[in-house]
């Protein structure tokens, strides 16, 4: 029954052919096909969405725990268990398209996959985590201020859909979205590196609630993050550290603000293209439990991060999902209480009588 736990797909005949067994003169091809070599740069790229230096960098960290304790039944090798997962997030396909393209049984794919996308989430605080060292802080900020000029930023706030498949039961509708599909919700604060996820609400769920009840928020109320700011969009509730437009902008001057601030909140959301782009998965839906479906939110977003810190570009890649394109929210109405602002608009103020 483990084995029908994993399995992707839901309905009934797919259950039955999970269960059953391959013709004994199949061949497993995955073992004899080696996929690292077998490509070029390019080809390799477009098939696993990732360099060739990049996978080594994954492989070094985590294949200690999907290694074989043993080498019963010729197990399959760390990096080919890599390959297969990579391939997964590439294709968002069933395990079935996956495990013919590596030339193994089915729940043998699920296995490996479930196996790798928890060694991957076991790197989380490694790699996603939130700018913490002074200095580290004043890098993020520079280079946010390098933007639109503005300052003291340390992160920008925005969420984003990930389709998945219903989940079933009494509460599966609270995860259909605005959209009319099953999503998770997924908030992230990044300059192209995703520096927090909060992956356990439903897609019914208001970005504005899931960031009231996320650890980065009590972070900053209790000082722990300076005089850094987060940037998010009209959704979010306007308080000290969270810095939002302004409604109805009145002069220069604020709509100096609203300027710079859209144009450096920006980010998130061409860090959402990219890891959407990087990992079709994400874009096209998955077809699996929640909890599995959470994990591997989790695990793209690290190797997102690796592939950022790695130099990875995606420029090339070809066969790229269609994005998300999410409609604005309606204003909040205490967008128009400028008391947290105020020391900001002095600040944009006297950046407008320089230029002038």
């Amino acid at each position: 029954m483990d084995v029908i736990d994993d399995i992707l797909l839901f309905n009934e005949m797919d259950i039955i052919n999970n269960i059953e067994r391959r013709p004994y003169n199949t061949i497993n091809t995955f073992r004899h096909v080696d996929n690292f070599h077998e490509w070029d740069e390019t080809d390799f790229v477009r098939r696993f969405r990732l360099s060739k230096a990049s996978v080594l960098v994954v492989l070094e960290l985590i294949q200690g725990d999907i290694r074989a304790r043993t080498n019963r039944n010729n197990p399959i090798a760390p990096l080919q268990q890599l390959l297969l997962t990579l391939r997964f997030f590439a294709s968002g396909s069933f395990y079935i398209t996956v495990s013919d393209f590596g030339g193994i049984h089915k729940s043998t794919a699920a296995q490996i996959i479930k196996r790798t996308v928890t060694a991957l989430c076991q790197l989380r605080r490694d790699y996603i985590y939130f700018p913490r060292d002074p200095e580290e802080q004043h890098n993020v900020k520079a280079k946010f201020c390098n933007i639109a000029a503005f300052p003291r930023v340390l992160g920008a706030l925005d969420g984003t859909h990930i389709r998945i498949q219903s989940p079933g039961g009494q509460q599966a509708e609270t995860f259909r979205n605005r959209k009319g599909y099953f999503s998770l919700n997924v908030i992230s604060d990044a300059k192209h590196y995703i520096r927090n996820i909060v992956t356990r609400w439903p897609g019914s769920s208001h970005d504005a609630n899931i960031f009231d009840n996320s650890l980065i928020r009590m972070q900053f109320e209790n000082g722990e993050m300076g005089n850094g700011l987060l940037l998010g969009d009209s959704a979010y509730p306007l308080r000290s550290y969270l810095i939002t437009p302004i409604n109805n902008p009145q002069g220069e001057i604020e709509t100096l603000f609203n300027e710079s601030l859209i144009r450096t909140r920006t980010v998130v959301e061409r860090t959402f293209g990219i890891w959407k782009r990087r990992f079709p998965i994400l874009s096209v839906g998955m077809r699996c439990r929640v909890e599995l479906a959470q994990n591997i939110i989790v695990a793209t977003a690290v190797i997102h991060n690796i592939a950022r810190q790695e130099r990875d570009a995606i420029d090339d890649l070809e066969d790229d999902p269609l994005i998300e394109n999410v409609l604005a929210p309606p204003p909040r109405n205490d967008n128009d209480n400028h008391h947290h602002r105020r020391e900001l608009l002095e600040y944009f103020e006297q950046l407008y009588n320089h230029r002038n």
